[in-house]
């Protein structure tokens, strides 16, 4: 590679990882925004009318179905139109719709403009893993996938921040109507610096079109591992190659989401219930995220040299381990320190696994496969949050949830020692062991 062809290549990464990661830290925004309103909303019905506990789970669950759709969407279309055209309408989706939920005014609007939001979030969380997988350099992946997905729990360190500054000056409202900000910031930047990936462009053929685009970006065409039939995206995932790993990592995903979503969601709850007053309850919030981004990103340049399977599996153990410790009386020192590793095991662990999806598919099926994984995945986003508000509203003590939640994850991790190298890792061995060039 030429010494002009590099600089484009940085650069081309540069803005690709950038622009991902910035619309992920809105997706981790609205998760975690919703927690730091919603004992507002459970305390003052004059905001939307009264909420009952299981309403407010319910509340929560509504943007992760919206979710699941838009995964599912991105998954069928991505694969077929391209990554860049669904990345750039899924960021006006998304805008839009928490701009309509400012706006609301009774618990059914504010449950709709939740669902909306959720379509436009998955969209881009089914979408950016499989473009950054195909520009990332391969010694790079994990760490940028990392950084990339980190915008979620970055995201909710920002919603956290906001919320402890902000919600006695601009109200929950105000909280909402930032999130409509990419609208008029990233969405004109993406539209300017974005590309099309040329890997896709010739899977799908179009050969004259990526050779440009590799030109005018620095990249390589690599050639496509890993056997589909000549299958497109979902079909392909029915394979006989993909079919039982993609079961196993739709699985993981569930886990992690389920995991994600329902501490984001029933923490700051859960904590003032125990005695902890509102700014430390949205302290633990706070430190659940930071812990997430800092653990996940050293987990990640682990999972570059090891492998993301064994990095998993490991981060999974430790979100059983802490999570089991939350409900114990522990000085307040350590039980921060636990959220944090606890944060790692969970949020940490959810980047990995998308990480780990995005590098485990070819080209043909990428998109589809990390569809799939946020879009199943946002089932247990959804059991997460009505977990936690069965327990709450039933009496039984929120903490009562921690246990449960470490159960599923020692089952996760489980599930993860089960899932079989990839393909084209596969492929690779036997050439070299012919004598062969290994394929980059």
């Amino acid at each position: 590679m030429s010494d002009s062809d590099a600089t484009k290549r940085r650069r081309t990464v540069f803005w690709v990882v950038a622009l991902s990661a910035i619309s992920l830290v809105f997706d981790g925004y609205d998760l975690v925004v919703y927690g730091t309103v919603l004992p507002i909303l459970l305390d003052d019905p004059s905001h939307l009318g009264a909420i009952s506990p299981q309403q407010g789970g319910a509340l929560g669950s509504y943007a992760l179905i919206g979710v699941l759709v838009g995964a599912l969407a991105a998954g069928t279309f991505g694969d077929l139109v391209g990554r860049r055209r669904i990345m750039l309408l899924n960021l006006a989706w998304f805008s839009l719709g928490m701009a309509f939920t400012a706006m609301t005014t009774s618990v059914m609007l504010f449950g709709i403009g939740r669902f909306f939001t959720g379509i436009g979030v998955g969209a881009l969380v089914g979408t950016v893993g499989a473009i950054v997988a195909e520009f990332a350099p391969t010694h790079q992946r994990n760490r940028l996938n990392a950084i990339v997905y980190s915008g979620i729990p970055a995201g909710g360190v920002l919603a956290s921040l906001l919320a402890l500054a902000l919600t006695d000056v601009i109200g929950w409202r105000g909280l909402f109507w930032i999130g409509a900000v990419p609208i008029v910031t990233v969405l004109p930047l993406a539209l300017m610096k974005l590309p099309e990936s040329a890997q896709w462009l010739a899977s799908r053929g179009r050969h004259e079109q990526a050779r440009a685009v590799a030109d005018r970006t620095g990249m390589q065409l690599l050639p496509e591992t890993g056997s589909t039939g000549g299958r497109v995206g979902f079909p392909a995932l029915a394979t006989r190659a993909l079919a039982w790993p993609t079961m196993l990592l739709g699985t993981m995903s569930f886990a992690g989401l389920l995991l994600t979503y329902g501490l984001n969601t029933w923490l700051p709850e859960i904590m003032g219930a125990s005695g902890y007053g509102e700014s430390y309850s949205l302290a633990f919030l706070l430190v659940l995220n930071g812990g997430a981004i800092v653990g996940g990103l050293l987990a990640s340049a682990w999972a570059d040299r090891t492998g993301a399977k064994r990095v998993v599996s490991t981060t999974f153990v430790l979100a059983a381990i802490t999570l089991a410790l939350l409900p114990l009386d522990l000085p307040l020192v350590v039980l921060l320190l636990a959220v944090a590793v606890a944060g790692t095991g969970t949020i940490g662990t959810q980047v990995l696994i998308y990480g780990l999806v995005s590098n485990y598919y070819p080209t043909r099926a990428r998109g589809a496969g990390v569809a799939w994984c946020a879009g199943f995945g946002r089932l247990g986003g959804i059991g997460g949050p009505v977990i936690g508000g069965l327990l709450v509203g039933a009496g039984l003590g929120g903490m009562a949830a921690f246990y449960i939640f470490a159960g599923i994850a020692l089952l996760a991790a489980l599930v993860t020692m089960l899932v079989p190298r990839p393909a084209h890792e596969t492929a690779h061995e036997a050439t070299a062991q012919v004598g062969q060039p290994e394929p980059v």
